[in-house]
């Protein structure tokens, strides 16, 4: 879990405690601020204090969004802090419960990866891929960490190239290939005693750092606002003046397919939708001391939801249900392709 604030010039300790507090003043993203209060913690040394967190949230599972993942993060924390055999014994109830979510998979996969337990790291990418994309034909880009994690540590392994690596390759859009970032020499040339080969390599992966830093500095996925029908309605009634903004609920729902759709064409990674509520949306106006009816707050208003976690990944996975909550499948309601 990375934390939403910079590493750089961050007292992390501060940080994970006014994240505390900001928790208990917004219960409904209490597991968001939370996880990042977490971090924070990792970051700062903190270990058994992280684990603490991670507990009080798996104290009411049945409460949290995301359990597998909380579970995940507090794995890869203990063993880090020499409790290899818990560690362990959370991974491998993770894999049993086989979770529809990516990021288990990884963050479980990484840990082993990082104790240099390369060939279950490679198991637990491998079920996580399976589950997750077998007879998917589009991957969706919160699964690519799957494909990337396995082929690292494949080419780790010196295993052939099979259907799954191929894949990867083909979804990996940077200049430098996987097979070349993957390569083992290049991590063993930063051990290097030969100070021309690791300064070689060091400005090899500054070069490459560029492609890369837009995608890894995001904390949060672009978000487009989505109002429901009932909500939309409300708002209208209350403003009116966004009406314009708004000329239908079925508008609404098709400007935000086609918005997802262009920006997914023009290459930006890691799309997501947040949807308001007129409640929300005027307790966010008042903290910016504006108007509900400034049409300019909307993009902001999502912005803000998705930074405590609110957004949901777009496209949806093949066979789930739409994103404007027709009950549909994506694939017959707002994922038809349009002529």
């Amino acid at each position: 879990m990375r934390p939403d604030t910079s590493a750089e010039n961050v007292d992390h300790k501060a940080e994970a405690a006014r994240l505390e507090r900001t928790a208990g003043l917004y219960p409904e993203d209490a597991e968001h601020l939370l996880l990042q209060a977490a971090a924070h913690l990792e970051l700062s040394g903190a270990r058994a204090d992280a684990s603490a967190l991670y507990d009080r949230l798996l104290s009411s599972p049945d409460s949290l969004d995301h359990p597998h993942l909380v579970r995940a993060l507090k794995a890869s924390n203990l063993w880090e802090y020499g409790h290899e055999a818990e560690a362990r014994a959370i991974i491998d109830g993770i894999r049993v419960s086989a979770p529809r979510d990516p990021a288990p998979w990884v963050i479980a996969a990484e840990a082993l990866e990082a104790h240099d337990e390369l060939e279950a790291a490679q198991e637990t990418f491998t079920e996580g891929a399976t589950l997750l994309l077998t007879d998917v034909a589009e991957p969706p880009y919160s699964t690519h960490p799957l494909l990337f994690g396995r082929h690292r540590v494949r080419r780790m392994l010196g295993a052939p190239h099979d259907e799954w690596d191929a894949l990867a390759d083909t979804l990996h859009s940077a200049s430098v290939s996987l097979d070349e970032l993957h390569d083992p020499k290049r991590v063993w040339s930063l051990g290097s005693d030969n100070p021309a080969e690791l300064e070689a390599e060091i400005s090899r992966l500054r070069a490459e750092l560029g492609a890369y830093r837009t995608a890894l500095s995001r904390p949060f996925p672009v978000a487009v606002l989505h109002w429901p029908a009932d909500e939309l309605a409300e708002l209208l009634a209350d403003y009116p003046s966004l009406s314009s903004e708004y000329p239908s609920h079925e508008e609404h729902l098709a400007t935000i397919e086609h918005s997802l759709r262009e920006l997914a064409a023009s290459g930006t990674p890691n799309l997501g939708i947040v949807s308001g509520t007129v409640p929300s949306y005027e307790a966010f106006a008042a903290s910016e001391a504006s108007s509900p009816s400034d049409v300019t707050l909307l993009p902001q208003y999502a912005t803000t939801l998705a930074a405590r976690g609110r957004a949901v990944e777009w496209p949806p996975q093949r066979g789930t249900e739409c994103w404007c909550g027709s009950g549909r499948a994506y694939e017959g309601c707002h994922g038809v392709p349009t002529a």
